[in-house]
């Protein structure tokens, strides 16, 4: 029935629009600024892959088992799909709030460095009590996404062989450019994570923050080829951020 299947047609193309529409939004909602073009392109990358992917997947299927076979088998992925992704919805993520946040203090010492100057090694120092050492450390792998995702290439956590109650936070990132983007790319919801995991810290003295720049050799002109290795910009993180 041609009317009957125009009708089933247009309903089709609707919900198509609709489903397309949805993931474009939500990737959009689901991504900080900084990121947001990139996401956005790696997003499109693998949606029209998958559509590629799939169209000689089921070609090759209707070839050989035939048009019916492959629009049935389609018919019942997708009924398996709504059932298995019932409790994710689009749009949880606007919940998180991704604007910049902005409150990480711009590093002492370091003014006079080249922006390509790295690798670059952040440390953090901590004192944590033993007996919640367990929730610390889970606290800290939410940081731990957080670091790698803002541009550090390397992160660690450490705890002193002689002293139980110190932790060490270290994160690497290439360049000392990279490190000021990170302070641009923090969001606030981000900033409610690095609250969670410092809320730990018990010391009298605030959460010390250390930047270790790579050692170097540099030329000296005059006196010939001499060994400069750089000093660690360290500075206490201000009581209100504690």
């Amino acid at each position: 029935d041609v009317w009957l299947l125009s009708v089933a047609m247009l309903i089709m193309g609707a919900a198509w629009i609709s489903v397309m529409s949805s993931l474009q939004v939500a990737a959009q909602m689901a991504l900080p600024a900084w990121v947001r073009a990139r996401g956005l392109a790696l997003f499109l990358t693998v949606f029209q892959g998958g559509m590629a992917a799939g169209s000689v997947l089921w070609g090759q299927l209707a070839d050989h088992a035939g048009i019916p076979v492959a629009l049935s088998i389609a018919a019942m992925g997708a009924l398996a799909g709504i059932a298995a992704t019932r409790r994710v919805r689009i749009g949880d993520d606007e919940k998180a709030d991704l604007s910049p946040a902005m409150h990480w203090p711009t590093p002492h010492g370091g003014d006079n460095l080249e922006e390509d100057t790295g690798p670059v090694v952040v440390s953090l120092e901590y004192r944590i009590d033993p007996a919640r050492a367990g929730p610390f450390q889970q606290a800290m792998e939410e940081l731990h996404r957080i670091r790698k995702r803002d541009g550090a290439f390397f992160w660690g956590l450490f705890r002193d062989a002689a002293d139980r109650c110190r932790y060490i936070e270290y994160f690497m990132v290439e360049s000392w450019v990279e490190h000021l983007r990170q302070h641009e790319r923090v969001t606030v919801a981000d900033r409610a994570a690095e609250a969670r995991a410092k809320a730990f810290h018990t010391g009298a003295e605030p959460i010390v923050v250390t930047h270790w720049i790579a050692a170097t050799r540099e030329r000296d002109a005059e006196s010939g080829a001499i060994e400069h290795f750089g000093d660690p910009l360290s500075h206490p993180e201000p009581q209100h951020l504690r």
